[in-house]
């Protein structure tokens, strides 16, 4: 049995509220699970102590058993000193899509053509 130590939605619509839970890779986001091992709540101030809450030893404990914890969790985890998360770099992410570059050429090229316009009116 896979074990992923991850976040399980809670909260109203639109007023989210996230419990730290021990899974099942298999079980869905809100459904069966293990153990609670914190919490996280996003409508806090990020310096707020009480936003992000979690249970280190047992966190410890499970992470030492095998269990993984996903992304978002391993962030808070690195955070409070637990677990190492290593940054990841895409500088893909960063750059524009096709059709961004393709507005930004034809802006280019509109501007290169006044300037000439300009610069033979000038003569």
């Amino acid at each position: 049995m896979a074990l992923k130590i991850r976040l399980a939605r809670g909260g109203s619509k639109k007023r989210p509220y996230y419990h730290v839970v021990l899974a099942d890779a298999r079980s869905p986001r809100d459904g069966r699970f293990l153990e609670n091992l914190g919490s996280w709540n996003p409508m806090l101030a990020k310096d707020d102590e009480k936003r992000v809450q979690l249970n280190a030893e047992r966190i410890k404990h499970w992470i030492e058993n095998g269990a993984q914890p996903t992304d978002r969790v391993l962030r808070f985890l690195d955070e409070a000193g637990v677990a190492k998360r290593e940054a990841k770099n895409n500088p893909e992410k960063a750059k524009p899509g096709k059709r961004a570059q393709e507005r930004a050429a034809e802006k280019a090229q509109k501007i290169a053509d006044a300037a000439a316009a300009a610069a033979d009116a000038a003569e």
